[in-house]
């Protein structure tokens, strides 16, 4: 029948769960059991301090910005294990896959699954799937700005509070739109080096009639001097089908290794020769006091500006902040 809606309840039920996990997963942006709120309470026992004077709200999110852009531009890549599983109130698990994720900047990332276990439909119609939407996204096949930026969003600053071993200014942060790919909740900022430690939310509009509720909490972890997911925690409660936990645990960071930036032989040497060029040039400079260079050291500067021919070098004209 023309126009007829053939999109059936398990399909439905995927997409919801995959587009409350997506908000948690790209927000810039948990094993589980699945007591969300107490298990958020439980997490932090330090109290809520006042802020210190001179802080404001519009200081901490200029900041934010500008360092988030700084971390971005030099993250090269990294490997992670993650696993993902889904489980129910009781903690039981009903599908679990294992494997790890490759980013190389600006826009690439795979996954490699290393085991699964548990239900193959659920597998397929919601971890897989997650795992596509991430990948897309980052290659720019889907676009969705859920950036914590002035664009999005306008910060109340609420005070400050100790987080593990962070100390950071606590946000309360809120959509200046109605989209689900945005958020309502709670941001934790380190207030050393102006990184998003924690948030704790759920979508700014309501993912459909069947989803009565969908909460996340998003940790992230110092890793040299980048800030990177540790775990997410997505509970949902959908209608005619209970309540269900997608948890991720993030692990076994690998950053800006020069392996994966030049994966093949030939690249790792042409990145070798461009090295090596840059420190000839260098001392080219120190010795003409930077006043002069001879015609090959200019071929060798304008070689450092493009990069041999198929040599993956970090500069990146096009570079899109916010891809994780």
């Amino acid at each position: 029948m023309p126009g007829r809606n053939t999109t059936t309840p398990n399909t439905k039920i995927r997409l919801f769960f995959v587009d409350a996990a997506f908000v948690a997963m790209t927000t810039f942006a948990l094993g589980a059991h699945a007591q969300l709120s107490q298990r958020s309470q439980t997490d932090l026992t330090t109290p809520l301090e006042p802020v210190r004077p001179g802080v404001t709200a519009v200081q901490i999110f200029d900041e934010l910005v500008a360092h988030n852009s700084l971390r971005t531009a030099t993250l090269l890549n990294y490997t992670a294990l993650r696993t993902y599983q889904v489980v129910d109130l009781k903690g039981n698990v009903h599908a679990e896959e294992i494997g790890r994720m490759e980013y190389l900047a600006p826009d690439q990332k795979k996954f490699e699954v290393t085991s699964e276990n548990g239900s193959a439909m659920v597998r397929r119609l919601a971890l897989n799937a997650l795992i596509a939407s991430e990948i897309e996204t980052a290659a720019g096949k889907q676009h969705h700005d859920s950036t914590i930026s002035p664009a999005n969003y306008t910060l109340d600053l609420l005070g400050e509070q100790q987080v593990g071993p962070y100390h950071c200014f606590v946000v309360q942060a809120a959509p200046k739109r109605r989209d689900k790919y945005l958020f309502e909740g709670k941001v934790w900022i380190d207030a050393e080096d102006y990184a998003v430690v924690r948030i704790e939310g759920h979508p700014a509009k309501k993912l459909s009639f069947w989803i009565q509720r969908a909460d996340f909490v998003r940790q992230y972890r110092k890793i040299g001097g980048f800030w990177l997911p540790q775990r997410d925690l997505t509970f949902v409660d959908v209608r005619l089908y209970g309540k269900k936990v997608l948890t991720i645990d993030h692990h076994d960071y690998s950053v800006n290794s020069p392996v994966a930036a030049y994966g093949s032989v030939e690249n790792r040497q042409n990145f070798l020769r461009l090295v090596f060029s840059l420190e000839q040039s260098r001392a080219i400079i120190s010795t003409t006091g930077g006043t002069a260079h001879s015609p090959r050291s200019q071929s060798r500067v304008r070689d450092q500006k493009t990069g041999p021919v198929g040599a993956a070098i970090p500069f990146r004209r096009n570079f899109r902040p916010g891809h994780v």
